[in-house]
């Protein structure tokens, strides 16, 4: 995993930090500890979190159940993401909490169209 600012590879130290956030969004959002209006928090999968070099920004790449409205869930996300920060800050202890930034994770998208590309290869070379 590439930083891409500095063209350097993550440090131990992110990769551990991202890692503890992930896992803690996980568990308030399984648990619906953070009340985001007009959301329903069980359903929605943290698959990673890159850190800053400085450890003050996350990005947290997730992606709702299924796939299904995920623009409207991220938006949802990004608008109240100062809630779910501050459910965060009772759950780690760390010197500064990072500002959480959401992304919709577009990689099992990429697997799938990859995926496919390699099915339909395959059926070309047994033709």
């Amino acid at each position: 995993m590439r930083n891409k600012k500095f063209g350097r590879p993550a440090t131990q130290r992110q990769l551990r930090v991202g890692e503890m956030i992930k896992q803690a969004l996980g568990i308030i959002f399984v648990r619906g500890e953070a009340k985001l209006p007009n959301l329903d928090t069980n359903n929605i999968t943290v698959t990673e979190v890159r850190m800053s070099p400085d450890l003050k920004t996350a990005k947290a790449f997730v992606l709702p159940l299924g796939g299904k409205n995920s623009t409207e869930v991220i938006d949802t996300l990004k608008e109240f993401s100062y809630m779910v920060r501050k459910v965060l800050s009772k759950k780690i202890t760390i010197k500064f909490l990072p500002k959480l930034l959401f992304v919709k994770d577009e990689s099992f998208d990429y697997a799938e169209k990859i995926e496919n590309l390699i099915k339909q290869t395959n059926r070309q070379e047994k033709l």
